[in-house]
């Protein structure tokens, strides 16, 4: 049999369903998200970890032009070294049937006999290459599956110029390449670009590097230091053309997931904390305005022997009970959108087997998380109300002052309604409820900021990245440094426009002990095509003397306008030249650096050369032009901007946008249950007062319009208080989450604002119908009896 002060926990429970509901429900948001996010980040992270160990992932790379296998002997002689694996890595034109735009990828060697040391292939469909084979390849996964590729499919490849034919052995995934895109692009287009395998022999010949190697991996001994190292790399592979060797943490693929899980851990942290704090109001609310219909009730208890400390863990009780209700539906909601995230991370992070892995220890935090939450919430009240002496609570409460409220004491007062008055003096009167319940729906409305800031950025990326930015259609790589010629035999294909020359340089750049290595971008001054935007929208033309930055390197970095940073060129003549900081571009994907195309030039040393060049096309022509452009022996690779653009809203904006959708439809519901909460409590605590205006002679209506007069001054109250504060919030969140690969830029529209605003109007009409309806099914003879 169940205790005595358990039945009355029972008891109350049933009578305060709604409120009791409202806080679970509001509280298991919060509770779902953090399950959610620390679930996500325990899946990705140990899933990476792993992959990494089981098939060998090194834990420092490095490109070349070409070095003598012999040069490998020298690199394990390095202190700290524990493997060397040295192979090929050149880009490979493809020609698909059916694809109507070039295509292209990187083959990567293996070796002849036998499987690699480091960075191990994960064989997904079919077959490994025969040992001494020809003819045949491995296909990364993301490349096969855009283009419904098969093992035993035709694949024709132009190695170094020359046209060959591969029979596909097997489907594969790498370490190095989770997330599989172009180097130096911040956004994968697994229909045009591929990673492939085949001996290192074959490569070998048909790229004229027999005996040589382009690319080197290696693993540290135990306990070694990287940066030793990582120089000591530099300075042996400098001779034959050494780009820069970077440890695991600056390899592309691994930025990319590091940066998902930086992400959810962010995210794992400031929802929760915004939905549990209004939990923790509701809460207050519901004891305190419980504990004082019950003052008699804890006389009684008091007078009957139970201390005030059961008093006090009774009515904790009810607030537990609300977190373990909440929990429940936290812990079953967390799982739920957990799953559906990880499907589709699947879609563009390669793992051999991304399963969902619940984490255990986020259950006991949200546990303690949301007992701390209510304990906060409530302990003081409860406290307080225990040890008040029986002889006291037995006493009803002293009155009211009963006073003209402030906005009576004007030159209107007398057009206002009883109902208008009997609800501001009822709001006055009781100050802090009041502000409880305006800083609990403040909360709710700043939650509904973030979710609509977060879609309106999406958009905005969307229209500033590929139309403002960069406004060519299509973007050409050479497989070679060329000379500016080059252009005339671009500018003779069908349906060219107009043509910019562009010179891209891998260089490292330093500024005060931190340091990037990136792809350094041309522009010409006055261009039509690529252009460098600052925050302000206008176009920063590039200096003849020194260098533009994007934003969030210059973050990065720690630089501003003005600064003079050091720019390592690692190729050409591997100059290193201080420059000036003479603007900062906004831009969203990845990280970059501009500079005058000449000035670039000048830089290297290498004379009038090109890498590639930007085009705009004749739209009725596009497809002629795609056709000619496979003829083009010097290609390297054609990006094309709606491509791109699929590309992002496929994979970034399609997790964003799921994001965006299940934080806003939390925020929805916590708004209804703020206002649901507060207009129950408000009419079961005024029950009787409720009762005796519908005696002494006030209509249904009138006496309804109380309620709702309260409800809407509060509203009034809160709405701008909760705009401001989800303008603040979702700044902070936004610039928290925006990485080195991605970023959302803040973006406030009308919509976001009036978004907010309806759902309020809409929670409070449809809480004030309920409690309405309520309200005239109330027993007003049980309602006026005075407490035994």
């Amino acid at each position: 049999m169940l205790p005595h002060l358990d039945r009355k926990l029972l008891r109350d429970l049933r009578r305060l369903k709604g409120q009791a509901a409202a806080v679970s429900l509001v509280m298991a948001c919060g509770l779902a998200m953090l399950i959610m996010a620390r679930s996500l980040i325990s899946s990705l992270d140990g899933t990476r970890a792993e992959y990494y160990q089981t098939n060998h992932f090194a834990d420092v790379f490095a490109s070349l032009k070409r070095a003598p296998n012999r040069l490998a002997e020298e690199l394990r002689a390095i202190p700290g070294v524990a493997t060397v694996q040295t192979d090929l890595a050149s880009p490979v034109t493809l020609d698909l049937p059916g694809l109507g735009e070039p295509a292209g990828g990187l083959v990567r060697s293996l070796p002849d006999f036998g499987e690699p040391e480091l960075n191990r292939l994960f064989l997904r469909r079919g077959r490994w290459l025969s040992p001494g084979s020809r003819g045949e390849v491995l296909v990364g996964e993301a490349f096969a599956l855009a283009n419904r590729l098969n093992p035993g499919d035709p694949l024709t490849m132009l190695l170094h110029g020359r046209r060959q034919q591969f029979r596909i052995a097997g489907i594969v995934l790498s370490p190095e390449y989770i997330f599989e895109s172009r180097p130096g692009a911040a956004l994968p287009d697994n229909r045009t670009y591929g990673i492939f395998w085949m001996p290192y022999k074959e490569a070998a010949t048909a790229f004229d590097l027999y005996g040589a190697f382009n690319h080197v991996a290696i693993t540290l001994a135990p306990g070694a230091n990287e940066q030793p190292v990582l120089k000591e790399l530099d300075r042996l592979l400098l001779p034959y053309g050494g780009f820069g060797a970077f440890a695991r943490q600056d390899h592309p693929s691994h930025i990319r997931v590091s940066d998902e899980i930086r992400v959810l851990a962010i995210l794992s942290i400031g929802f929760p904390t915004v939905f549990l704090g209004v939990a923790a109001f509701m809460t207050n609310a519901v004891l305190t305005r419980l504990l004082a219909l019950q003052r008699e009730q804890i006389a009684i208890l008091k007078a009957f022997g139970f201390t005030n400390r059961q008093i006090v863990v009774h009515y904790l009780k009810f607030a537990f009970v609300m977190v373990a209700a909440g929990l429940a539906l936290g812990l079953g909601g967390g799982l739920f959108l957990g799953l559906r995230l990880m499907r589709m991370y699947e879609l563009f992070f390669r793992f051999p087997a991304l399963q969902f892995t619940f984490d255990r220890p986020a259950v006991l935090i949200a546990l303690g998380v949301g007992l701390a939450a209510v304990t906060v919430g409530v302990f003081g009240a409860v406290r307080r109300a225990a040890k008040l002496p029986p002889a006291e609570a037995m006493r009803p409460e002293p009155p009211a002052r009963y006073r003209p409220a402030f906005v009576e004491r004007g030159r209107f007062a007398p057009r206002f309604s009883h109902s208008f008055r009997i609800a501001v003096r009822n709001l006055e009167r009781r100050p802090v409820p009041a502000l409880f319940t305006v800083v609990g729906l403040a909360l709710a409305t700043a939650l509904l900021i973030l979710p609509n800031t977060f879609k309106a950025g999406i958009a905005s990326v969307l229209d500033f990245q590929w139309d403002v930015v960069q406004r060519q259609d299509i973007n050409l790589g050479l497989i070679e440094p060329s000379s500016a010629r080059t252009l005339h035999e671009i500018a003779r294909l069908p349906g060219v426009l107009s043509l910019e020359p562009a010179r891209h340089a891998a260089v490292r750049i330093h500024f005060h002990g931190r340091h990037r290595q990136i792809a350094l971008r041309s522009l010409l001054p006055g261009g039509l095509h690529s252009r460098a935007i600052d925050a302000a929208g206008r176009e920063i033309v590039p200096p003849p003397d020194g260098i533009i930055l994007s934003a969030k390197l210059a973050e990065v970095l720690g630089a501003t306008v003005g600064d003079q940073v050091a720019v390592e060129a690692l190729e050409g003549r591997r100059r290193t030249a201080l420059l000036p900081l003479t603007g900062l571009a906004e831009d969203f994907t990845g990280i970059a650096a501009y500079m005058d195309l000449h000035a670039v030039n000048r830089l290297l040393g290498e004379g009038d050369v090109i890498t590639g060049a930007s085009l705009t096309l004749d739209p009725a022509r596009r497809a002629e032009f795609l056709a000619a452009l496979r003829g083009l022996p010097r290609l390297s690779f054609a990006v094309i901007k709606e491509s791109l653009r699929k590309s992002f809203r496929d994979t970034t904006a399609q997790s964003m946008g799921l994001l965006q959708t299940i934080y806003l439809t939390f925020a929805v519901i916590v708004s209804f249950g703020v206002i649901y909460n507060n207009a129950r409590i408000s009419l079961a605590e005024r029950a009787r007062e409720l009762a005796t205006l519908r005696v002494v002679g006030l209509t249904q209506r009138e006496v309804g319009a109380v309620l709702v007069i309260e409800l809407v001054l509060l509203a009034l109250l809160a709405v701008p208080l909760g705009l401001a504060l989800g303008t603040g919030f979702t700044t902070v969140i936004v610039h928290a989450v925006n990485t080195e690969t991605v970023r959302v830029p803040l973006v406030f529209t009308p919509y976001t604002y009036a978004y907010a605003v309806i759902v309020v109007v809409v929670a409070s009409t449809l809480s004030a119908l309920l409690v309405l309806r309520q309200l005239n099914q109330l027993d007003l003879i049980a309602a006026l009896k005075a407490p035994e």
